[in-house]
């Protein structure tokens, strides 16, 4: 790794002070960036540590929400009881992410941090990447991409996002709190992450600087909630694809339902076309491979990746069966 400075401020004010002063980057459980940085792929010229600022707490809110601080574990989260009573689906993607090691150091504002695996994103020698090099182009389209996204792709990149964790946070309709040199502001997760259009190396909306400080989720909803996670292998392997159920069913109607795919797009991916496809329906295989074909029909594969449509498909009928059941 390259040479770089290392703060550890006592206050967030300090902390997002010392990020915009010196051009650096925060690290917390450090899963992500220090594999970046002895990649080559981030080079900061100063990590500023926040694992010292008072953000490793969850908080159940008046209103019967959660205000998780960014700091918390991924594996402290995914066996909270709160989570484990009212939220199964996150502590089911949680515990179905990376390892038990990795879950013991990765935080929740790291895990909504996450960059892509795209091997041509962290291989400097493997070839263009327009997230890692603007302008460059994107290797993938024509070099290997059997994992890459099929929704939300651009001409300039198809890097699938990683997460399994954002995959649930976004069917919880999670909203992100933030705090930087303007202050304190929230962001709807769905409103968070940018699409790559022309600008793949812009994934987000925070500002330079800006600290991701906790995360809430509101009321817990539905009477079924689960994450299916679809991949080569049983551990320590990224979604080929998954899906984030919760159902609220009467009588055998669905009258609420939200439905958020992983492992298929350049974003954790919200189907409110497969929600709209179910609302006020029977809880059937039919509806439930209509709605899967609704989330689906804007799919844009390439040669190597084709499968995921029908494998997403397969996925989003499964988890709804379930969740419905």
């Amino acid at each position: 790794m390259q040479n770089f400075t290392y703060e550890q401020p006592a206050t967030i004010d300090k902390a997002v002070g010392t990020v915009v002063g010196s051009g650096g980057r925060f690290i917390a459980g450090g899963t992500t960036l220090v594999d970046l940085m002895k990649l080559g792929v981030e080079q900061p010229p100063t990590l500023v540590d926040v694992t010292a600022l008072p953000l490793d707490q969850v908080e159940v809110l008046p209103n019967g929400g959660l205000l998780i601080g960014a700091m918390v574990r991924n594996s402290d989260l995914a066996n909270h009881p709160e989570v484990l009573k009212s939220y199964p689906v996150l502590s089911q993607a949680l515990l179905s992410g990376a390892s038990p090691q990795l879950r013991n150091m990765a935080t929740t504002g790291g895990n909504l941090l996450q960059r892509t695996r795209c091997p041509y994103f962290r291989d400097l020698t493997s070839g263009a990447c327009n997230k890692r090099e603007p302008g460059s182009g994107c290797a993938a389209m024509e070099g290997h991409h059997r994992t890459m996204a099929i929704l939300g792709t651009s001409e300039h990149c198809i890097a699938t996002h990683p997460s399994d964790m954002c995959v649930a946070m976004t069917a919880l309709e999670a909203v992100i709190h933030a705090q930087g040199v303007k202050g304190e502001r929230t962001i709807a997760i769905g409103d968070f992450y940018k699409l790559p259009g022309v600008t793949p190396n812009i994934e987000n909306v925070l500002e330079p600087g800006e600290l991701i400080t906790h995360v809430e989720l509101p009321p817990a909803i539905g009477t079924g909630q689960v994450y299916l996670k679809l991949r080569d292998r049983a551990a320590y392997e990224f979604a080929l694809a998954s899906a984030a159920v919760i159902a609220h069913v009467e009588n055998g109607h669905i009258r609420g339902v939200r439905v958020a795919m992983g492992g298929v797009g350049t974003r954790p991916w919200r189907s409110h076309e497969a929600e709209k496809a179910l609302t006020g329906k029977l809880a059937n295989a039919a509806n439930f491979q209509a709605a899967a074909e609704a989330a689906l029909k804007g799919a844009k594969p390439h040669l190597e990746n084709a499968f995921k449509v029908e494998l997403a498909k397969r996925c989003v009928t499964r988890a709804l069966k379930t969740a419905t059941a």
